[in-house]
């Protein structure tokens, strides 16, 4: 456990304000700041960070994070309690006192994490030793060795027990290399190398450390062509992005996003050095958070085929929910970047990224994808299409100059275009508010995943929350209020774990703050302590409303369990009983 006294020293040294604004814009509206939640995606920002008081936090009102800065390392970074502690003493130049329990947490992940460094040396060596079939690869592709060195690529042998033997001579064992997917065991319970006879390319996180690797295989016709590592502890696929922690580096904001590893490297070699790429599968929200606190641009550069161009598609609408100007390249002559440039040269490819068209003209031109324009119903059907893409456009010019590029292109009057995004943004309001009824609807209903309970016991929960908020109120009143109520004696089992906690960590004197959780709590469970805080900022907690919610606890009564709630033992005993009459 790290002691609280350096837990404030570290939050005194990493103001959340500044934390956050290293990831996203942070700006100040009235006596607050806010910014885009980089946790979901919005257009307005409903994430708001509370500099003000004793304990400074950040809530999010729409998808409900929220707490201190410790918290909002670990979410954003997707690292633990420990870790998030580790970074921010970092940046701050501190010196972490931690526990045994926590020294063993650390040392474990800061193990696997040099294991994957380890094996990308190993690689690396291998590519590097004797001539060799990756070698001759990465020749044949015009890869030259500085690029080969700045990305670490490297070779896997084809051999069942190249990467194994030498990991096991530096000490790591065989359940650490299956841990972190470099190895796996066969039907017989023999352990293998996963990655054989491919080329290698290591992952590695924006904070330079190695977390996982794709291999592309050197065997025709063999499948899978590119073998990636599956998520571990210190991975998670779909929260990362190939080459980021290079392209983050450029002082151009506008990165390239490309659909393989190999793209990437071509574009790099090239001069082109903010190329990504995902990792072997469709493009997340996670990522295109990461790319938005990264980029002021993105152009998508993926494959020219049918699956690049769906690729393309799906891409647009996810990037266009989180904001990011958005633009795509058409590579004519070649089937992706890599090609195109083996072709044509570097200059070529940097006129065709001049020349790039943002997504709102691509979709539109999509439009007629596949169409016979000259026939008059299937330019209805295009026109209909492009509407569609024009209801979508946010911004009211933004809307009226693709609006009149349409109309020009359709031969249309610009009035039969605007009634058409108007019938269609009438809809979309009409489906808003219903939707809306029905989350009102339903709001009693609700069983929040996080405190399940609390639905059927409206009353002894809202008690509940109204005495904790009390007490992170009025510390000093915390005597006062356990000599009347234990935690077992509270309804729902989130608010006994909270008070539970509360009554353990905090000591006398001292003034409440959200760290009182982090290491106990997820943080998903934090956000939600934090909104509980929100919500009763503005409310009365004096003496007597704390004295009136414990004796609501105190005067509830657990139902009597019907047969069918019991479990199988206890409605076991209870038919031994029946039968003994």
């Amino acid at each position: 456990m790290i002691p609280m006294d350096f837990i404030e020293q570290l939050k005194a040294a990493n103001p959340i304000e500044q934390v956050m604004g290293s990831y996203v814009q942070v700006k100040r509206s009235g006596s607050l700041m806010e910014c885009l939640c980089p946790f979901h995606t919005e257009k307005s920002p409903s994430c708001k960070i509370y500099t003000d008081g004793q304990d400074p936090h950040f809530y999010c009102f729409g998808c409900h994070k929220g707490g201190d800065v410790i918290t909002f390392i670990r979410e954003i970074e997707n690292v633990g309690y420990v870790e998030a502690v580790r970074i921010l003493a970092e940046r701050a130049g501190l010196t972490i006192p931690m526990s045994r329990d926590d020294e063993v947490k650390y040392r474990q992940k800061a193990r696997l994490l040099e294991l994957n460094r380890a094996a990308a040396r190993y690689y690396f060596e291998t590519l590097c030793m004797e001539q060799n079939a990756g070698l001759q690869y990465f020749i044949s592709r015009g890869i030259t060795p500085d690029i080969v060195k700045r990305f670490g690529l490297g070779y896997a042998p084809d051999r069942r027990d190249g990467l194994l033997q030498a990991m096991r001579a530096k000490g790591f064992r065989d359940e650490e290399l299956v841990a972190v997917d470099l190895a796996k065991r066969d039907e017989k319970g023999r352990i293998r190398d996963r990655f054989r006879n491919r080329v290698m390319f290591p992952i590695i996180d924006t904070r330079g450390s190695v977390v996982a690797f794709g291999g592309r295989t050197l065997e025709p016709d063999h499948k899978p062509k590119y073998l990636n590592t599956s998520d571990t502890p210190v991975f998670k696929k779909g929260e990362t992005l190939f080459a980021l922690q290079l392209a983050k580096k450029s002082q151009s904001k506008r990165m390239i996003l490309c659909e393989g590893y190999m793209d990437v490297i071509a574009l790099h070699q090239a001069g082109f050095d903010t190329a990504i790429a995902s990792l072997g599968t469709a493009l997340t929200q996670a990522q295109c958070r990461m790319i938005r606190q990264n980029a002021d641009e993105l152009v998508l550069s993926y494959d020219s085929d049918g699956a690049g161009q769906r690729a393309t598609m799906t891409a647009i609408n996810l990037l266009r929910e989180v904001s990011v100007a958005t633009k795509v390249l058409q590579i004519p002559d070649a089937k992706d970047p890599d090609e195109y440039i083996r072709k044509f040269g570097a200059p070529h490819f940097r006129k065709l990224l001049e020349h790039a068209v943002d997504a709102t003209r691509f979709l539109l031109d999509r439009c007629k994808a596949g169409i016979p324009i000259e026939d008059e119903n299937a330019r209805l059907i295009a026109l209909e299409r492009s509407i569609d893409i024009l209801a979508q456009i946010e911004n009211p010019r933004a809307r009226e100059h693709y609006a009149r590029s349409v109309a020009q292109e359709y031969e249309m009057r610009m009035e039969s275009i605007e009634s058409g995004i108007a019938e269609r943004l009438a809809t979309k309001q009409r489906q808003e508010k219903r939707q809306e009824k029905r989350k009102v609807h339903t709001q009693q209903m609700y069983r929040d995943p996080l405190n399940p309970t609390a639905a059927e016991h409206s009353r002894e929960a809202k008690a509940e929350e109204q005495l904790l908020c009390f007490l992170f109120r009025y510390p000093d009143e915390l005597e006062r209020v356990t000599a009347q109520i234990a935690p077992e004696q509270f309804v729902t089992e989130l608010h006994q774990r909270i008070y539970a906690e509360y009554l353990q960590r905090m000591q006398p004197g001292v003034q409440f703050s959200l760290s009182v959780f982090s290491e106990a709590f997820t943080t998903d469970e934090i956000g939600y302590i934090t909104g509980m805080i929100e919500r009763h900022k503005e409310i009365y907690l004096s003496v007597q409303v704390a004295q009136d919610c414990i004796e609501i606890l105190l005067a509830y009564e657990p139902a009597s369990k019907d047969a069918g709630d019991l479990d199988d033992d206890a409605f076991r005993a209870l038919f031994a009983n029946l039968s003994d009459r």
